[in-house]
This record gives C-alpha cells, structure tokens and sequence, in this order.
C-alpha cells in the first residue's frame, strides 16, 4: 500500500464525520469555544483512528461477523439521534432553542451524544482496520496509515463544524430539524451501500 493509497484511505473514512460536524456546527447556535473545538475533533478523530487499530488488531478472525452488523449498529445511532432532534426541532418552543434553557437539546456539545456519533461515524473503521491486517503492512506503515487516519478525521471535523456554523445561521430557528435530517440520511446511505 503506497502513501497515496493511505492518504485516499484515510480521507475516504472521514466524509461521514465530516457530514456530522456539518450538522453539528448547524444546530450548536452559538459561536463554539476553542476548548468546544477541539473536544469534538480531538473525539471523532480519536474513534475513528481507535476503531481502525482496533479492526486492524482483530485481524482475519472477525472480518466476516463484523461485517454484517456495522452498518445496522450506524444506522440505528444515528437514526436516533437524528430522530431525537427532529422531535426536538419540531416541539420545542423558540425562546427554550435561542436561550438553551427547557430540554436537553441534541448537541455535539452533550458528551454522550459525541461520543455516540464518533462511534457512529467510526464503525466502518474497523472494517478497514481488518482490511489493512490483510496487506501485512510493517509497523510503521501502520502507524503512518492510522496517524493520516486520525489527521484527516480531525480536519474533516474542524471543516465540518466551521461550515455547520455559517450554514446554521441562514438555516435560523428549524437548524435541529435539518440537521436531523442529515444524521437519517447519513444512516441510510451507509445501510444502502453495506446492504446491497
């Protein structure tokens, strides 16, 4: 596996987490702190590279069993979390979005909804960690492939959010429904592809 082969690999696996910053930077509704950036990078980058080594480390023993449940388990986080966000969107009252008070709003802010969609947006990861097993690259080819891995993740993550930002504001006060939307949507396309 080359360099370049690595590169497209490693970008290839970050769209998703691109499209979930995009929807994240959408519906936050405030300028995000550095401290805020960086926590919502630093965890998609850090599932995504995690879950690669980890597919990697597992080898050819599981490649088949993981292979046909991933895309269910993406399909159903990020239904419901997409779900929770139209429902939210759609009953939650104008002054409760502007000012964050009322409910628990969807949010890449929540920790525990980062972490479900880093999880998410990464299950497809082990799947190409397990491909990798198969090249019996070197050590460092290794560590070079999940390094680009977790860089270009980051990248996709910190474009993602910067444009959700801009998006956001033209979108205005139904920001939670379109970005709803776009998690469904997300979902289906990666049990479209794994399916047939």
């Amino acid at each position: 596996m080359s360099h370049i082969e690595i590169f497209l690999l490693a970008v290839g696996l970050c769209f998703d987490t691109f499209a979930v910053s995009l929807c994240g930077g959408i519906t936050v509704g405030r300028e995000l702190r550095r401290t805020e950036v960086l926590k919502i990078i630093l965890c998609f980058a850090f599932f995504q590279a995690g879950f690669a080594a980890a597919g990697w480390a597992l080898g050819l023993t599981v490649s088949e069993y993981i292979e046909r449940f991933d895309h269910w388990i993406a399909f159903i986080l990020l239904g419901y979390i997409g779900g929770k966000m139209i429902y939210e969107g759609v009953t939650s009252k104008d002054e409760e979005r502007e000012c964050g008070c009322g409910r628990e709003r969807s949010s890449l802010l929540n920790p525990r909804q980062l972490v479900l969609m880093s999880i998410a947006t990464s299950i497809d990861a082990i799947a190409v960690g397990i491909s990798i097993a198969f090249l019996q690259l070197s050590h460092v080819k290794i560590g070079v492939c999940m390094s680009e891995i977790f860089v270009c993740t980051a990248l996709a993550s910190l474009i993602g959010l910067s444009g959700g930002r801009k998006l956001g504001a033209k979108v205005g006060s139904r920001s939670e429904i379109v970005g709803g939307i776009i998690l469904i949507a997300i979902g289906v396309k990666i049990l479209i592809e794994h399916t047939f």
